[in-house]
């Protein structure tokens, strides 16, 4: 017994520990998956356990100033991610491929500007977690769906895999189409905060959601030429779980998708 757990020690630490990028493992919880792991579990608890028993007595919270922040910050954050991979990556195209991008691994300050920049993509994921803290103390429990804490826990876990094994590179263009949704998504959610009556307007929801749709086609299928590119050496075992994860979501935003716009349309 005593053998085959130091195996399983030795095992843990060759293949996921040992590959972290020693660039990227000085920062915070970037030293061992058991971090994401943990803010994963704590997360869970306190949405599906913690939090609806502490506000059973409470009255909601407002929080119209700290949605407002939240938000601008949230803007700002995914916001620097799109400058930064579409002037480093995309108006690059001498130097990064769209169909075969590869990670720089090198010291140079271009490739570590770039492997930071991928772990505040990361953060960015991990600080989205504090949508549904919002929604558990304003007691919007009708809004925390499987399908929402499913997303934001699968955000966290991905981003920290990318940011540890492959900071940069085929990823960046997964990393720029979502954070860009991010962008609009956290605009409306902004522009909710200050007028309401935006809520009642499905104009924006709905296309919000189109968007989400489109993101998880174009990352499969980029996804997906790099898998079956015999000549791309991007870590293809970090990026082929991405093609059943992408069909899996974009089949839970497709359910709500249809129950929430096109089952009422036809209902009216």
């Amino acid at each position: 017994m005593t053998t085959i757990l130091a195996a399983s020690i030795d095992g843990y630490n060759h293949l996921l520990i040992e590959k972290i990028d020693p660039r990227v493992k000085p920062w915070m919880t970037m030293q061992s998956p058991i971090y994401p792991m943990l803010i994963i579990i704590a997360y869970q608890y306190f949405v599906r356990v913690l939090g609806p028993k502490f506000m059973e007595n409470r009255k909601a919270f407002s929080l119209e100033k700290t949605m407002i922040v939240y938000n601008i910050f949230q803007i700002l954050i995914n916001g620097y991610f799109v400058k930064e991979v579409v002037s480093r990556v995309i108006m690059r195209p001498d130097k990064y491929n769209v169909w075969c991008a590869v990670v720089d691994y090198s010291n140079n300050e271009e490739a570590i500007h770039f492997a930071f920049t991928t772990y505040m993509f990361y953060l960015s994921r991990c600080s989205d977690l504090m949508d549904t803290v919002f929604m558990v103390m304003r007691k919007k429990f009708r809004q925390i769906s499987f399908l929402h804490i499913y997303h934001h826990s699968g955000m966290v876990f991905v981003g920290w895999i990318f940011t540890a094994y492959a900071p940069g590179g085929h990823v960046a263009y997964f990393g720029v189409v979502n954070a860009f949704v991010h962008c609009v998504m956290y605009f409306y959610y902004l522009l909710t905060a200050f007028k309401p009556e935006y809520k009642n307007s499905i104009w924006w929801k709905r296309h919000i959601t189109e968007m989400q749709l489109a993101q998880f086609v174009i990352v499969t299928v980029h996804a997906a030429i790099n898998v079956l590119n015999p000549y791309c050496t991007f870590p293809k075992l970090l990026i082929a779980p991405l093609l059943p994860q992408g069909i899996f979501i974009f089949l839970l935003f497709w359910d709500f998708y249809k129950k929430t716009y096109l089952q009422k349309k036809v209902e009216e």
